[in-house]
């Protein structure tokens, strides 16, 4: 059983859109008592439907802030973020949130699953709170755990998974509404090397089903190196990546770099 096709998904708009996302001239910056950090200095970037995009650079960097910008848990101080070329980042509050639930999915290094409710319970989550009813949200959540390979574990409340089912959880979760775009940080970051390298299969194979585009910010050359393109952020701006995750990047995140 494939998952059925929502109409946000089927909308004209959507399958019209010819980027899943993009960027112009994002800016951010924070005060730290008189001075001005400027964290994003006039970010670019086009993501094309079903693109999977590797984010990479020193902790610090401003790689997670530039993913809650794109996500529209922030505001740029500057710029635009289009979604399916929506205006996303100048919507009023209730708009951005509808469109984030629609068309946006989010995994973190640390799952954020609610710990009360059970697999398939936090799966349905984003459908019942689009407004599916509770009997299609449930089922379309055991649909997508199922895809996530964890059929057996839909009753299992997030402490009796193990930490690589937690984030296959989280991963159905950003799914379930078939989102344009799926936004990562770190999600590999606490798993071992078997368990992240099956979810790097996980992700390459929704993107090519599904044409699902992915963001993911990541200090994991392997799973960086899966990707259709590698941006370095640096100094408040992408750029192409050239030669490979840096090392200084890589040990800060406890990865193991081979520059053979």
């Amino acid at each position: 059983m494939r998952p059925s096709t929502s109409p946000a998904a089927d909308s004209q708009e959507q399958g019209n859109a010819t980027f899943a996302l993009m960027c112009s001239d994002l800016r951010k910056h924070y005060d730290q008592g008189p001075a001005v950090i400027d964290v994003l200095r006039g970010i670019e970037l086009t993501l094309e439907r079903g693109e999977r995009l590797a984010i990479v650079g020193s902790s610090g960097s401003g790689k997670s802030t530039l993913l809650n910008l794109i996500g529209g848990l922030d505001t740029p101080d500057q710029g635009e973020v289009r979604l399916l070329g929506k205006p996303f980042s100048s919507c009023g509050d209730n708009q951005r949130g509808k469109l984030r639930n629609q068309h946006l999915g989010f995994v973190y290094q640390f799952h954020h699953l609610l710990g009360e409710f059970t697999a398939l319970e936090n799966v349905a989550m984003p459908q019942l709170i689009a407004g599916v009813s509770k009997r299609q949200a449930l089922e379309e959540a055991a649909v997508w755990l199922g895809r996530v390979g964890l059929s057996e574990r839909v009753e299992h409340k997030p402490a009796e998974l193990s930490g690589g089912e937690r984030q296959r959880v989280a991963i159905a979760r950003a799914l379930v509404n078939k989102p344009a775009c799926v936004l990562m940080d770190e999600p590999t970051g606490n798993l071992d090397r078997q368990t992240a390298d099956s979810i790097q299969s996980l992700l390459a194979e929704l993107s090519d089903s599904l044409s699902t585009s992915f963001i993911i910010v990541t200090h994991d050359e392997r799973l960086a190196r899966s990707m259709d393109r590698v941006l370095v952020l640096q100094d408040g701006l992408l750029q192409p990546q050239t030669d490979g995750i840096s090392k200084t990047a890589s040990q800060e995140a406890g990865v193991e770099v081979n520059n053979g």
